[in-house]
């Protein structure tokens, strides 16, 4: 058994993608973070490492207070012996700190319960469930349940006229950057002491630096020339995107509106769900993406030995 500690763990590197992408694309996943862009965004604050043995993609996050092993991609017979070279390699690699599986589907969490050789406590992360919603009803915003969105919306269009929408393309990319620079110092005036603040920003800016290369699509909202908003995202699944940025300038009403509604009118009217990913237990931010009317929630769950 002792060569299943073998793997050889990698740094996570941008030419990756082609390796993560037949791994992705290779099974119809809802859970959000199982994009190569989620994962290069946040491999400097989380310390991934990944490696492939045997047909299997696995992952890891080196950095928290757990040893965090994310659930392996790969055919599902395999799935029980992936959990026991995972198991091997945080053995041999976790040090002080305490292994987890992080943030996993509900699939996997079953897998988990039925494997033979450890007990696992297994609880929910309700901040880490993602929303996900009818395409059509984030584009058409109908009904009651959305009066409050489309006045939002008609409020915005009325005031400003001349707005346009534009995908992204490296013109526009220049624009971004500056509305995010600014979006950030406002808010690190108000949050100095908050570092995800810093590592998002840095994060957003390297996907810019990729974006052509990692196939994201993107939309900004202008005003007399000038980003007011903008968001990127990517195709998930065979039916749902995935939105993994959206900023604006607070002050402009209906402008987080106007950037949803645009954005998934143009650039993803031909999925059936689009998903808005986490709310992170931010009370505002749950609130907000509650007020959209999710059809579903994808629940992750967090895995530990058992005492």
């Amino acid at each position: 058994m002792r060569e299943l500690i073998k793997i050889n763990l990698q740094e996570l590197k941008c030419t990756d993608k082609a390796t993560f992408d037949k791994y992705f694309g290779s099974r119809y996943c809802e859970h959000s973070g199982y994009t190569f862009t989620n994962f290069f965004m946040w491999r400097k604050m989380r310390d991934y490492r990944w490696a492939i043995e045997d047909d299997v993609l696995y992952i890891f996050s080196l950095n928290e207070e757990h040893f965090a092993a994310w659930q392996p991609i790969g055919a599902q017979d395999k799935m029980q012996d992936a959990i026991t070279k995972i198991l091997h390699v945080a053995e041999e690699n976790r040090g002080d700190k305490e292994f987890k599986f992080a943030v996993v589907e509900k699939s996997f969490a079953e897998e988990l319960e039925k494997y033979p050789h450890a007990k696992f406590n297994i609880t929910a992360e309700r901040d880490r469930f993602d929303y996900v919603y009818l395409a059509q009803d984030l584009i058409n915003l109908s009904g009651r349940k959305f009066h409050g969105k489309k006045n939002h919306l008609n409020a915005f269009r009325k005031e400003y006229p001349e707005a346009k929408y534009l995908p992204i393309t490296e013109e526009i990319i220049s624009k971004c950057r500056e509305e995010l620079n600014v979006w950030y110092e406002m808010h690190r005036r108000t949050n100095p002491d908050n570092a995800f603040i810093c590592y998002e920003q840095a994060a957003i800016h390297e996907i810019f630096d990729h974006f052509n290369a990692f196939k994201v699509k993107g939309g900004a909202i202008l005003i007399d020339n000038k980003v007011v908003a903008f968001t990127f995202g990517e195709r998930l699944n065979s039916d749902t995107a995935v939105i993994h940025v959206e900023k604006a300038d607070p002050t402009i009403r209906g402008i987080y509106a106007a950037i949803n509604q645009s954005f998934v009118e143009h650039e993803w009217s031909d999925m059936i769900y689009i998903n808005r990913e986490e709310d992170m237990g931010i009370e505002g931010l749950r609130q907000a993406k509650a007020s959209y009317r999710p059809i579903k929630l994808i629940e992750k769950f967090n895995a530990t030995f058992a005492n």
